[in-house]
Parts: C-alpha cells; sequence; structure tokens
C-alpha cells in the first residue's frame, strides 16, 4: 500500500467505527458502549495527532480539539466504572469493598446524569464535515516523501518512549504515568503505519498492548487509592453535610480496602519493572539501524 493509501483507509476505518459507536453509546449509556466509544475516539484522536505531524493545518487542530473534549467528557465516568467492575470481582475476598461499593455507585449515577447529557448533546454533523476535509487534503498530499515523514513521526515518538523509560523510578509512579501517555501515542503510531512496514510481524501490536497493560495496571490501582482518599474523606464529613456519622467501623474497613489496593498497586510496579526492558524489542534505536524484527 502507498502511504497515502494506508493513511485514508485508516480515516474510513476509524470515523466509521468512532460514529457508530458513539451512536450505540447514545443510544444505551452502559458501562461497555462507554468504553467501546472512548476507544473509539482514541484511536480517531490518535490518527489526527499522527496527521498534524505531515499535514500542519489549522482545521486538523480544531478536530483534535473536538474529540479531545469528548475523550474529557467520560474519563471519570469510565474510571468510576472500571473500579466498580474491580471491587465486584474482589467483594467476597475483601468483604469491606461493599461499603466502598455503594459509594462507587451512587458516584456513578451522579457521573451517568451529567454525562449522558452532555454526550446526547453532541452532534456528529460539523465533526462530519471537518472529517471529509480531511479527506481532500489527504488526497492532495504529495506521495513521495510522505512515507518518510510517517515513519519520522514513529522514530520521534519512540526516542521520546525511550528517554523516559529511562526515566523510570519505582518510588514516583508519575514517572511510570508519563512513560503510559507516550507508548500509548506510540503504539497508536505504530497501528495505522505498520501496513508500510516490510515482514512487520503479526503478534507486535498485540505484544505492544499487552505492554501497555502493565502500565495501565500501575494506574488504575492509582485510580482506585485516590478514589478511596476521596471516599475516606467523605466518610469523616459531619452528618448535616453527609447524612450519617462517622464511627470506627467505617474507618476500619476503609483501611481494609487501603491495604487490599496498596498491595495490588506495589504488585503491578513489580509486575512491570520485571518486564519493563521488553521495550527495546518494539522499535529501531535510530533511523539509521534496523527494525528489530530485521535483524
Amino acid at each position: 500500500m502507498s502511504a497515502k493509501a494506508v493513511l485514508l483507509n485508516a480515516l474510513s476505518t476509524r470515523w466509521k467505527k468512532y460514529r457508530s459507536e458513539w451512536k450505540r453509546c447514545r443510544a444505551k449509556f452502559s458501562e461497555q458502549s462507554v468504553h467501546d466509544a472512548r476507544v473509539a475516539a482514541r484511536r480517531l484522536l490518535a490518527f489526527y495527532d499522527l496527521l498534524r505531524s505531515v499535514l500542519p493545518d489549522k482545521r486538523i487542530q480544531k478536530i483534535r480539539r473536538a474529540l479531545k473534549k469528548r475523550l474529557d467528557e467520560l474519563d471519570e465516568l469510565r474510571d468510576t466504572q472500571v473500579l466498580l467492575a474491580d471491587v465486584s470481582q474482589h467483594i467476597q475476598e475483601v468483604p469491606a469493598l461493599e461499603v466502598f461499593h455503594k459509594y462507587l455507585k451512587k458516584k456513578e449515577r451522579q457521573e451517568l446524569r451529567a454525562a449522558a447529557k452532555r454526550v446526547t448533546s453532541r452532534k456528529v454533523g460539523k465533526l462530519a464535515e471537518r472529517v471529509e476535509a480531511t479527506r481532500t487534503m489527504l488526497s492532495e498530499l504529495p506521495e513521495e516523501e510522505l512515507a518518510k515523514g510517517l515513519l519520522q513521526v514513529a522514530d520521534e515518538a519512540y526516542a521520546r518512549v525511550i528517554r523516559l523509560h529511562h526515566d523510570v523510578d519505582a518510588d514516583q509512579p508519575a514517572t511510570i504515568h508519563k512513560l503510559r501517555i507516550a507508548f500509548k501515542r506510540f503504539r497508536y503510531t505504530v497501528e495505522i503505519i505498520h501496513p508500510l512496514l516490510k515482514k512487520f510481524p503479526r503478534d507486535r501490536l498485540r505484544r505492544m498492548h499487552n505492554y501497555q497493560t502493565l502500565m495501565g495496571n500501575v494506574q488504575d490501582m492509582q485510580v482506585a487509592l485516590q478514589a478511596l482518599a476521596d471516599f475516606t474523606e467523605a466518610m469523616e464529613e459531619p452528618k448535616s453535610k453527609r447524612g450519617h456519622s462517622s464511627s470506627k467501623f467505617d474507618k476500619a474497613k476503609a483501611l481494609s480496602i487501603h491495604e487490599h489496593y496498596a498491595s495490588r498497586f506495589k504488585n503491578a510496579v513489580l509486575e512491570f519493572l520485571k518486564r519493563k526492558g521488553e521495550m527495546s524489542g518494539f522499535w529501531r534505536p535510530s533511523p539509521e539501524t534496523a527494525f528489530p524484527w530485521e535483524r
């Protein structure tokens, strides 16, 4: 495939998926529909992140901002739903999670109402016009330097990943989070342009996804610990604000839940550190060297 054909195909498939998932999310606002809509939005946003590097145009930026806004509007709800699913899986082994589960369910109901209003108010008409304009701009791009430009974007994204990879500190979880964000952008870039790469291994994208999941597990536990801190603070509010009084029993449950997530957070960090070195097998260290699968 030519570089232009790769981009046009990626735009068509990702836009079609985005419209489909967003329509389904508006019709049925469930955990799965929210998840699928966010994934589709992230993949379409990743396409425009890549495109702006080879096609600097104000219209590209406008589409990016619109997609990012829609994605951000569902962030808190998605975090709560992911945590709720996790709590449901562990509530038998940690009975204290029941009170945390009730708190999260209430939080989810509030976020569902707010998010549902935002989602139903968002129309795709204007966005569709801009996507069509993108297709026109793509068709007019010169083919000669396009493939080289796309590979350069991937090289630069990987170089940033490597820098952050070196900076990872187990005692500073924020360094893992920064790496995860950069790696996600790199992975999405490779997902788009891999048809341009000779002998690209079929399992490489899956392995990259699994590697990102290791860092995602660390982030999920951080989100859980922050949500627990918010829950504990709410439990300690005066009766007039939250409807019932604080008790030692409540605090004991909160401590039990904290120990549960703190232990899992530590294990998630250790599991990532154990496999941290897999990074070197995903891309070439510099444009002058061969890809790992070519050596």
